[in-house]
């Protein structure tokens, strides 16, 4: 086996152009980069889009096993097969000098009328690196499933978001079932999958 060898990756920017910019910005950029092999690539051009970066939280309550979720409309699942409502875990975009934590404390209170006591940090993943900038920052959040129910959103959004509340076993069976299409909650209950035992562990659950 060939040992890895560090490779200096250098990015040279020759052009940027602002080509829209409303709710989101679309940048047109002319550039080129160092390839692995040596030497440096052709002049590329690429357009990026910026929409800012997000925050989601999964809310699971480890007392009654139970995982929160919610469902909305997506303009984006338009034409989708299964249609274009999402079941999805509550998430939002992060403000100016707003940080992850501060948004998933907001964002569940918005999205499902409830609070989360306590968060553990999941992860950060770019959700489409070959066209956008943002990221996303995974939470685990405990709650109190108990409290999470009805029809929630900001009415100034046009937000109509329906809460769930479903068994920790049947999430893992949508998840299976492909009845899952939201890369966030996708993510998180594959985590939840793998460190249920340290949660419940970390919040004191026999």
């Amino acid at each position: 086996m060939s040992a890895i060898t560090s490779q200096k990756k250098e990015l040279q920017i020759v052009d940027k152009v602002t080509c829209y910019e409303g709710f989101f910005k679309l940048i047109r950029y002319r550039l080129k980069h160092t390839l692995f092999a040596g030497g440096w690539s052709d002049e590329l051009l690429r357009e990026v889009l910026e929409r800012g970066h997000a925050a989601a939280i999964l809310p699971y309550d480890p007392d009654s096993e139970q995982i929160v979720m919610i469902e909305q409309f997506r303009p984006g699942a338009i034409g989708y097969a299964s249609g274009a409502w999402l079941w999805e875990i509550v998430a939002g975009i992060l403000e100016p000098e707003e940080s992850p934590s501060e948004v998933v404390y907001r964002e569940v209170i918005e999205e499902m009328g409830c609070p989360v006591s306590d968060i553990i940090h999941i992860c950060d993943f770019f959700v489409s690196p070959g066209s956008t900038t943002e990221t996303t920052a995974l939470f685990c959040g405990r709650v109190d499933a108990t409290k999470a129910n009805g029809i929630h959103g900001v009415a100034s959004e046009n937000e109509d978001i329906q809460v769930h509340v479903v068994s920790y076993a049947t999430a893992l069976e949508m998840l299976q079932a492909n009845k899952i299409h939201f890369a966030p909650a996708i993510i998180a209950l594959q985590w939840l999958a793998l460190h249920r035992d340290e949660v419940k562990a970390r919040w004191r659950v026999d």
